[in-house]
């Protein structure tokens, strides 16, 4: 069977369709389909069935696909030894995390990396939207979830402890809300997803409780949060690494703290594919995050 035929049909798998399998391997579109019509004559089988949008593969399809990977995976893995032989680590890792938590939390991980490493190249993008790991060319994923797709390997970063904060002079002024009920009659302050209703779930005592968010103010910029829950502007729902420096310093007071609170997720977890080819840098940089996230719990 021919080696390059089967690195094809992964390429075009990965992109999703012809056109960006073109794109991504610098070929013209018709190429693309010429070279992976030659291959399935060859097969004597279909190997892709094509809609308007994607293409998907056919059960011998996908067979082939899981053995060209592990063979593509296999000679990526021999270069990389022979061609880093000897030299310091290189390379280049393509990240995206949560803006909140990459700027509060992940940025001196990433500066200490970057200063142990200096040859891998960090592409870091801050962002809170569930990315696809294939189709937008991303090495690894930080995101709170409490049940991770299947499809991905997760690996656990730790818990995501929600606060119910406010202010000093907020709490003297309105007081803090004693029962989990009173938050939907508050002023809250949170992040939120355009277009869906907000709901908090919140634990105690094994049992679970949902209660609707009517929020005052809402935001994917954590640091923006955390200015105007120290205004005063209302009662914040936020991690608890977003407000715990101002907490610590008397200046937010927290309230609701035997009940375990959660908007998006209980989890901080890694994600990244299983069958994809990790570079000595990406499997460094892993390890390297997962020892930081383990250090800080």
């Amino acid at each position: 069977m021919d080696l390059q035929s089967l690195s094809l049909l992964v390429e075009i798998l990965d992109a999703g369709n012809l056109s960006e399998a073109a794109r991504r391997l610098k070929m013209s579109r018709a190429n693309v389909s010429y070279h992976l019509g030659t291959f399935e004559r060859a097969v004597g089988q279909q190997l892709v069935r094509r809609t308007t949008r994607r293409i998907e593969p056919t059960e011998i399809g996908l067979q082939l696909y899981e053995h060209g990977r592990k063979i593509r995976n296999e000679l990526a893995a021999a270069h990389e030894s022979v061609a880093t032989l000897g030299q310091s680590l290189q390379g280049r890792v393509r990240l995206s995390v949560p803006s909140g938590y990459g700027q509060m939390v992940m940025s001196p991980w990433l500066i200490d990396f970057k200063r142990a490493y200096p040859g891998i190249v960090l592409d870091v993008a801050f962002e809170n939207r569930v990315v696809d790991l294939l189709r937008d060319e991303v090495d690894i994923a930080v995101r709170v979830m409490s049940d991770p797709p299947d499809n991905l390997v997760a690996r656990d970063m730790g818990p995501v402890r929600y606060v119910a904060c406010a202010s000093k002079a907020y709490a003297q002024a309105h007081g803090l809300p004693a029962q989990l009920e009173d938050l939907d009659k508050l002023p809250v302050i949170t992040s939120g997803v355009v277009g869906r209703q907000l709901r908090l779930s919140a634990y105690l005592h094994g049992e679970r409780h949902e209660v609707p968010l009517s929020p005052t103010l809402t935001s994917e910029n954590f640091a923006f949060l955390r200015e105007a829950i120290l205004a005063g502007l209302g009662l914040g729902l936020v991690p608890d690494y977003v407000v715990h420096d101002a907490v610590a310093a008397g200046e937010v007071l927290t309230t609701l703290d035997d009940w375990k609170l959660s908007i998006f997720g209980t989890r901080m977890v890694m994600l990244y594919m299983p069958n994809r080819h990790h570079t000595r840098a990406a499997s460094t940089f892993i390890e390297f995050v997962l020892e930081k996230a383990r250090q800080s719990e």
